[in-house]
């Protein structure tokens, strides 16, 4: 067996692993977040009660200590009641004792069962995180797995290849954990540090302003929650959109810029000829990866005013066009090393397609890309 055959039967097997742990690890996440919010629900019922149980306690201190008033003129002025009288007002004190005792017991009771749920709550928490970052690692590796390192096999000729290979691919994991790390620390990380001072917060607002105070606060710690789940939903989507293997490439990328353009505030226009249809998925994946490399490149370096995207699927080949009005650059000036195109360059060769870049200073930028399909198309795809 050849090198190349040993490393896809490796990869296979590795995809198959993969696979099955990022579904095992989605359901941990979603059961998780089931019972987080059946518990959120739990604790705002119980709050409730306490709530009520204290103003029954104080209201029921207030009448006991009435009742041990009059018990205390009873035994004072013994002669001057019946003794109908005297037993009234020991019965009625020791009612209230009774009513009082079983209050304060239901109270600590509810506090206890409060101060449980909100540990559950923040376990439960810490395991929705780590299942929701973990679910997002497993997927670079199922994507990085699956779209590329398939192909390696067919370009390893000899060792001094394959370790250039490797130091490029080693490169492109750094450089990838460094933007997942800053995007990390910088959104989702800073929130949940809020959500934890937060929640301390409101335990002291709780026990100085009041429980009305602190339904505000856990109102508004609610909201920081939600942003911080959707802003790690946002890296996991741009990491790998699900929508590409249930979708396709075209829903897929029509989203994509979307979510660009609201994000951004820069017009996109997207437009699709020809016949929209399933393709192999390394060819959707690989034309995702270009569109989303080129956009990327728009918003980060050409001011632009307005940006469009155009695919075009024929039975032998699908063409793309990135075009942009921005400041535009001199292409022969371009560093041999600058990753994003050098990437872009490397998906497009593997493919056996061809990319042109066609750009001047001050008047834009336009990126063709024209791939190959014919032996590839699958009109019925299946991943």
């Amino acid at each position: 067996m050849t090198d190349a055959k040993v490393l896809d039967h490796i990869i296979t097997q590795t995809l198959d692993s993969v696979g099955t742990s990022r579904e095992k690890i989605f359901e941990i996440g979603e059961r998780s977040r089931s019972e987080f919010e059946d518990l959120e629900k739990e604790l705002k019922k119980i709050r409730s009660k306490v709530a009520t149980v204290i103003e029954k306690t104080d209201r029921t201190m207030m009448h006991s200590r009435f009742s041990r008033n009059r018990l205390a003129e009873v035994s004072r002025e013994f002669t001057r009641y019946t003794n109908q009288e005297v037993r009234q007002a020991y019965e009625r004190a020791n009612e209230f004792q009774v009513q009082l005792a079983v209050l304060r017991q239901e109270e600590m009771q509810l506090r206890e069962r409060r101060d449980d749920i909100e540990r559950r709550l923040r376990n439960l928490k810490v395991t929705i995180d780590r299942a929701e970052q973990l679910s997002g690692q497993m997927s670079i590796v199922f994507d990085f797995l699956s779209s590329d390192l398939k192909q390696v096999g067919e370009y390893i000729k000899d060792a001094e290849e394959k370790q250039a290979f490797g130091l490029k691919i080693i490169e492109a994991q750094e450089e990838e954990r460094r933007r997942l790390s800053r995007e990390i620390h910088d959104g989702p990380a800073q929130m949940m540090a809020n959500v934890m001072l937060h929640s301390e917060l409101i335990e002291r607002v709780y026990q100085e302003r009041g429980i009305e105070e602190a339904l505000s606060e856990i109102g508004s710690l609610r909201k920081m929650v939600k942003s911080s789940l959707a802003e790690v939903r946002r890296i996991i989507y741009d990491l790998r959109p699900m929508a590409l293997d249930d979708l396709g490439l075209v829903p897929t990328l029509r989203k994509y810029l979307e979510t660009i353009e609201e994000r951004h505030q820069i017009p996109v226009v997207f437009k699709h000829f020809g016949q929209e249809q399933r393709l192999a998925q390394r060819f959707e994946v690989a034309l995702f990866r270009l569109v989303q490399e080129a956009v990327q490149n728009v918003i980060k370096h050409a001011n632009a005013k307005e940006l469009s995207v155009k695919i075009e699927q024929k039975t032998s080949n699908v063409s793309l066009v990135i075009r942009d009005d921005g400041k535009g650059f001199d292409p022969s000036s371009l560093q041999e090393g600058t990753f994003g195109l050098m990437g872009m360059k490397e998906r497009v060769s593997m493919l056996s397609g061809v990319l042109s870049i066609h750009s001047k200073p001050r008047n834009g930028t336009t990126i063709m890309i024209q791939l190959p399909i014919q032996e590839e198309m699958q009109t019925n795809y299946k991943t």
